[in-house]
């Protein structure tokens, strides 16, 4: 498929087949197709729970406003923005620079993200991990994989259920799956004109 027809064809899908499972290799590939995006000096602050069993999804589901997609998509993507990927990651980014290099570079990152509890530091994290569940529904549809990006649900609930620290925050959940075909997909909902939302100045 090409890139074209994926933005195209991708929808949020809200009935999935859950007779029909999604191979982990398939899984993996989306995953590393979407690990490809972009993220503000390549500090890559995204981390994937990956909720596969039927017990867990169910107590997604309860989190998540009793959304059956949860329970019926192979699996839902609890995808984290993390707030300590500056000092998780700047090792990798300072290596090969000389010391002058490595003293602008930590300059200039504390200077745009600024310290771990700051605005700065959630925008920088949720910003750029959600580029990466962006990159996850486009590399998903490449690969004849249907999803669905939820916003409905209980952040504290989710957490606490599944142990997440206070370092995390949560963008969104992503269900993933097979379209159950019984269904009926109804037409693409209304999108405003490029007119309506683009000035030229």
């Amino acid at each position: 498929m090409d890139c074209k027809n994926i933005f195209k064809s991708r929808r949020a899908i809200n009935f999935f087949d859950r007779n029909k499972k999604l191979d982990r290799e398939i899984l993996f590939e989306i995953l590393n197709l979407a690990n490809l995006s972009p993220s503000s000096m390549n500090l890559q602050p995204w981390e994937v729970i990956v909720v596969e069993s039927p017990e867990k999804k169910k107590i997604l589901r309860e989190c998540a406003m009793n959304q059956p997609k949860v329970e019926d998509a192979s699996v839902v993507l609890i995808i984290l923005a993390n707030l300590n990927a500056v000092e998780n990651h700047i090792e990798k980014i300072l290596e090969g620079k000389n010391e002058k290099q490595i003293e602008g570079t930590k300059k200039a990152i504390y200077n745009l993200y600024g310290e771990k509890d700051s605005l700065k530091r959630k925008i920088f994290a949720v910003k750029n991990a959600s580029f990466f569940a962006m990159s996850v529904m486009l590399a998903a549809q490449a690969c004849g994989v249907e999803s669905h990006p939820m916003d409905g649900f209980i952040e504290e609930k989710v957490k606490k259920e599944f142990s997440i620290s206070d370092d995390y925050i949560i963008p969104c959940l992503i269900a993933l799956g097979y379209r159950d075909k019984s269904k009926e997909l109804k037409p693409r909902n209304w999108r405003r004109e490029i007119t309506e939302y683009v000035k030229f100045v």
